[in-house]
């Protein structure tokens, strides 16, 4: 299958300025850039739809670029609805090296090269950034952007000059590897479009050269029809610190079987005929969820390695199967490495909420009274300190551990 073939497959293909996708089989360069905002030390499953989507190009012969925004970063991409929060230096610096490593996981390319627009930002004058960019944009044009409108529109929240100028940042990032690499192609999320394609228009403007946007669409929870991604209560992360791998495996076990065959495509290596022969086993015998668990454990070794999909999935069965006031302490202490961990000593309300079991101590408690809550088996009441290696579930399928 060719790239160009893959993409449409997969379904990595919204608004691109590539009029034939074929065009992508053929390209003389063969480089691109994919950007990651830097306000999280973790990307989430949003990010990592457009992260498979860059493995993509990468086996079929791409030379990968990694831009995380050092200097975008301090102003925050912009909203629909608001201002976002400004980040230190210091928590941008740890946010851009925990990104960077997830994302070689995910591409599994030693030639992923990682750059920072910080770099080039930082000696730059204002003045000279006004003079060379400020002046190849009209103001008609960035105000036509959907977010401006929305921000400054009725019944908007206004916007500041800081994240007003972010396109422009944007825009410039593209012509500087393109000056630099030789870049151009740059590969984003459908919410990125506009800004990216400052960047088009820049490389014309200023270097009479041609580049082109490829992007994906926003990956929709069929759930609850909310985008997967940090901004929303539904956020499933590749840090097994806010997203065990244990969670992380249920999510796509648990997915409904109208959604299996779309997510397959996105967020495993599986090729075309494995994801039809896994969807005619589904069709002929839904009881076995064929499907799900080849997503959950597909999704599972592309984040966490193939090691610990195996190890995950083994955990989910013990879990199901087995009579849990029978675990001894040592299986109980295994299970730590892929289940979110509480720490001995603490009350059982505060476990809950550390391990994200429950939103609050109040919903803890309300959990316990309605019997929700069991450790080691046995069903929990009231509020109680846990002095002992303990395995703690909440309803069917939430567990955490205490040692």
């Amino acid at each position: 299958m060719k790239l160009s073939e893959e993409l449409v497959w997969r379904g990595f293909v919204a608004e691109t300025t590539i009029e034939d996708p074929a065009e992508l089989d053929t390209r003389v360069s063969k480089k691109f850039y994919w950007g990651a905002d830097p306000s999280a030390d973790s990307l989430t499953i949003g990010n990592l739809a457009a992260a498979m989507m860059c493995a993509c190009f990468v086996r079929h012969g791409y030379e990968p670029f990694l831009l995380v925004g050092g200097a975008t970063g301090q102003i925050g991409d912009p909203k629909e609805n608001g201002e976002r929060e400004l980040k230190s230096l210091d928590e941008v610096e740890h946010n851009k090296k925990c990104i960077a490593e997830q994302m070689r996981r995910v591409i599994k390319s030693d030639d992923l090269t990682m750059v920072d627009n910080y770099d080039w930002f930082r000696e730059m004058k204002y003045l000279d950034f006004l003079r060379e960019v400020g002046k190849a944009f009209s103001m008609t044009q960035l105000l036509d952007r959907q977010f401006v409108q929305n921000r400054i529109g009725e019944g908007g929240s206004g916007i500041s000059y800081a994240e007003f100028s972010y396109t422009l940042i944007q825009g410039y990032d593209f012509l500087h590897l393109y000056r630099k690499y030789g870049i151009d192609l740059q590969l984003c999320g459908a919410d990125q479009f506009g800004n990216c394609s400052s960047g088009i228009h820049l490389i014309k403007r200023l270097e009479g050269g041609t580049a082109d946007v490829w992007s994906t669409p926003l990956i929709i929870d069929p759930a609850t029809g909310r985008k997967f991604g940090k901004s929303e209560r539904n956020a499933i992360w590749l840090d097994s610190k806010k997203t065990s791998i244990f969670d992380f495996y249920q999510f796509w076990i648990n997915q409904p079987d109208e959604a299996v065959e779309y997510l397959l495509k996105i967020y495993t290596l599986l090729d075309k005929e494995a994801v039809k022969g896994l969807m005619t086993e589904q069709k002929e015998h839904p009881e076995r969820r064929a499907a799900q668990r080849a997503l959950a454990r597909g999704a599972t070794a592309v984040v966490h390695g193939v090691e610990a999909a195996e190890a995950v999935e083994t955990l989910t069965e013990q879990l199901f199967r087995s009579d849990l006031a029978e675990l001894a302490e040592d299986e109980i202490r295994e299970f730590g490495e892929y289940l979110a961990a509480g720490k001995k000593g603490a009350m059982l309300t505060e476990i809950l909420v550390a391990t994200g079991l429950t939103g609050s101590k109040g919903e803890a408690r309300k959990m316990m009274a309605a019997g929700a809550i069991s450790v080691n088996g046995v069903k929990v009441k009231e509020d109680m300190p846990i002095n002992q290696v303990a395995l703690i579930k909440r309803g069917k399928n939430k567990f955490a551990v205490v040692k």
